[in-house]
């Protein structure tokens, strides 16, 4: 029997503060009059979101942070949330941080030199022989090319295991202006890290990467991603994206599909990135899937709002959990991100 790297055991991490969508709308409406419009307040409460993790507090908030203070909150972030989202997923495969042989950090929320790999073998008291790899501005999609890189590496070397790490902290990148696209990306967007280990292994309860596929529509490549603003981050979140994700996503799975001889049919699970309400209606109704399928992804969606490059992997643990995947099972999985790129694997119990 083929063997395929495998994900091995997952774990995920969110900063402690949790508010409602109402309460972070009425944050942001207190300090601007184009938020405090009926349109602006629809966006926020009908986007299917009822909870997020912010690495702040509200109740002290104020939208005139520094850079430096908005760096400040990325690092701690990113640091904190990640290491509880690694701790979490080597306590779920019963590992030891002496087991992992090479560490593949993906976050596009800010930048550190060194980076958050180093950062965390130091933190974890890793050996000193471990790779390491950050892979930055990868946005929402993020956590794909970096499967892909672990992959890559358990290929080469079927005696070791990849340690992926996806973090973003958005509360970091937030940005207050009278534009659609930053409203867009203040609606959903949240704090969070997702943990993975990948190896080999002949596990029947456990997902195996048959393969990856990518599609990339350069025309789009400014719809999605950050910018820089008087030092600050800029999410940028384009309307245009709801309404050409399911082509794109279609095209994706389509390639995907025919690359490793599978029928649609024969999907039982559909690891869908939670990008928005309207990203996933996109997807499903393109795709012609069931509410039942997307189920998972809205899940997500409803306690976490869009974490960026970790929310696939928080999808693939509730699939997981909830869908208990059996012996034979096949399973896509997908991601938008800036680009424009989708980004999917095939995966197999």
């Amino acid at each position: 029997m083929e063997s395929f790297p495998t994900i091995l055991a997952i774990g995920t991490a969110n900063p402690a503060q949790r508010y409602s969508q109402r309460e972070i709308y009425n944050v942001v409406a207190q300090y601007s009059e184009f938020y405090r419009s009926d349109r602006i307040q629809h966006i926020f409460m009908n986007s299917d979101i009822e909870y997020r993790h912010l690495y702040l507090d509200i109740n002290s908030f104020g939208p005139d942070e520094t850079p430096d203070q908005l760096h400040d909150r990325y690092y701690r972030g990113a640091m904190d949330v990640g290491s509880q989202a690694i701790s979490s997923c080597l306590a779920n495969g019963t590992m030891d941080v002496s087991d992992i042989d090479c560490v593949i950090a993906v976050s596009c929320t800010g930048y550190l030199c060194p980076g958050l790999s180093s950062l965390l073998i130091k933190q974890f008291h890793m050996r000193n022989n471990v790779q390491r790899a950050d892979l930055l501005g990868m946005g929402c999609a993020g956590a794909m090319p970096g499967l892909q890189r672990a992959y890559d590496f358990v290929k080469a070397y079927p005696d070791k295991k990849a340690l992926v790490l996806t973090v973003e902290i958005c509360s970091a990148c937030y940005y207050v202006d009278d534009s659609l696209e930053t409203v867009v990306g203040n609606a959903i967007c949240a704090d969070g890290a997702a943990a993975v280990v990948v190896g080999m292994s002949n596990g029947s309860t456990l997902p195996k990467i048959v393969g990856f596929e990518t599609y990339l529509e350069p025309s789009f490549i400014h719809t999605v991603g950050l910018e820089q603003r008087e030092g600050k981050l800029r999410i940028i979140l384009s309307k245009d994206i709801r309404t050409v994700a399911g082509t794109l996503a279609k095209n994706l799975i389509n390639n995907l599909l025919k690359t490793y001889h599978v029928t649609e049919d024969q999907i039982t699970h559909w690891v869908l990135h939670s990008g928005g309400r309207k990203v996933i209606d996109s997807i499903r109704q393109e795709m012609k899937l069931s509410n039942e399928q997307v189920h998972h992804s809205k899940c997500v969606l409803q306690n976490f709002g869009n974490m960026s490059s970790p929310t696939v992997l928080f999808v693939l643990q509730e699939t997981l959990r909830n869908a208990r995947p059996t012996s034979g099972d096949l399973g896509v999985m997908v991601a938008m991100g800036p680009g424009l790129a989708i980004e999917g694997a095939l995966l197999k119990w």
